[in-house]
């Protein structure tokens, strides 16, 4: 392996894990008041959860059609660009969504979706492309790494100008909005110069095997079974938000500042269990998965602040094997001109599962809290056991072969 291709490599994830950094910087800052923002401008609580549950589908299921369209036709960059343009404008235009029309700010939470649909299988082919330098782990954990960077200052930022700023709590969140919006911009210019510098890093990694009918690959489906359970019992943060809103555990002006604290779990975590996936397999994500579970019961049934600390860092650590690990077992099983495909598939699997999920989580939440933990908690474990099966049918296709 030559060492100047890996130095390119290398320098071609750092570059898209600065678009990424100034992306979230810019969605997740402004994903950490949707819950609040929705309850101000009259959504109740249903909203908030289909809003959120939807808003992942769309988001998720359409991938399917853009990571064939990626493979297809190999304008990753193309693809980016559109999407990363549809995904962080619509964030300023939340700004100008007063309560008389609040459904137009579920409209644009949509469209924010929608954007990310567009752009993510093919980021996630073009950073799977440098896993034979790097390692799959590796590579997806340092690009989640910088991007959960972004996704911890942006709702920082936004905590400090909710907390700090004049005037009533609407308009502090519409000036939130506005600012993010410029943040969406540099990434839009990060994005054209990374163009111009890598013009095809899909030439990073050469085709090795013939490409595998998705179809008929049977560890592919049980992985997709694995993370459908994962998917379902996750509790979205919109909804972890509007319950520490609505029921006064914790100051609303915090819930940001918390989210914030989530993503720096989330960006330590995705480097430590990429780092682990490189060594250990599917073992790291198992891992991530049983640790995560807990999160669920100390943030909705403990009412005590360190609880509720303590569940978001567990939650964070979810978040992160979710960014990292779960794509580079994608690396690691599907051929190179079908992985745009694969990551497609993957997300509008996740994104369905995700949805139905948050709608049972939605009506849960209005119902019981201890139908809703219990939910989740079993999800993760049908997550886990199937993740045992994959491995033992790996095990024994590599016994065959």
């Amino acid at each position: 392996m030559s060492k100047d291709i890996k130095k390119k490599a290398l320098i071609f994830i750092l570059f898209l894990g600065i678009i990424s950094f100034f992306s979230d910087f810019t969605h997740e800052g402004a994903r950490s008041i949707y819950g609040p923002y929705l309850n101000i401008l009259g959504a109740s609580a249903f909203v908030v959860a289909f809003a959120a549950g939807l808003g992942e589908f769309i988001g998720q299921a359409l991938r399917i059609f853009t990571g064939i369209v990626a493979d297809k036709t190999k304008k990753y960059w193309t693809m980016m660009i559109i999407g990363y343009a549809v995904n962080l404008l619509a964030i300023p235009l939340l700004a100008f969504v007063t309560p008389s029309i609040w459904w137009v700010a579920v409209v644009l939470i949509l469209v924010e979706r929608i954007g990310k649909a567009v752009r993510a299988p093919a980021k996630s082919a073009l950073t799977s492309f440098t896993a034979p330098h790097l390692g799959a782990g590796k590579a997806f954990a340092i690009n989640e790494a910088l991007d959960q960077f972004g996704a911890f200052l942006g709702p920082l930022v936004v905590f400090f100008m909710v907390s700090s700023t004049s005037g009533d709590a609407l308009s502090r969140y519409q000036m939130s909005f506005l600012l993010l919006g410029i943040f969406a911009i540099i990434t839009l210019i990060m994005l054209f110069v990374a163009r111009f510098k890598y013009p095809n890093p899909d030439q990073f990694e050469a085709p090795k095997i013939k490409p595998k009918e998705l179809t008929k690959d049977k560890q592919f489906w049980i992985y997709m079974a694995a993370i459908s359970f994962l998917a379902m019992g996750f509790v979205d943060y919109p909804i972890i938000a509007y319950h520490l809103d609505s029921s006064n555990i914790i100051n609303v002006i915090y819930i940001p500042l918390l989210y914030s604290i989530a993503m720096g779990v989330d960006a330590i975590a995705a480097l430590i269990f990429g780092h682990l996936f490189d060594k250990k397999g599917l073992y790291s994500l198992i891992l991530a998965i049983f640790i995560a579970l807990f999160s669920t019961p100390l943030l909705f049934f403990f009412n005590e602040t360190y609880f509720i600390i303590i569940g978001v860092v567990l939650w964070g650590v979810g978040m992160g094997a979710q960014e990292s690990i779960l794509k580079a077992v994608i690396a690691k099983m599907v051929a190179k001109d079908k992985r745009a495909t694969g990551y497609g598939i993957f997300s509008s699997v996740f994104g369905l599962f995700w949805f139905l999920g948050s709608l049972v989580i939605g009506f849960a939440y209005a119902r019981s809290l201890i139908f809703l933990i219990i939910f989740s908690i079993t999800m993760e474990l049908l997550a886990i056991v199937i993740l045992f099966i994959l491995m033992f049918y790996q095990r024994k296709e590599i016994k065959e072969t």
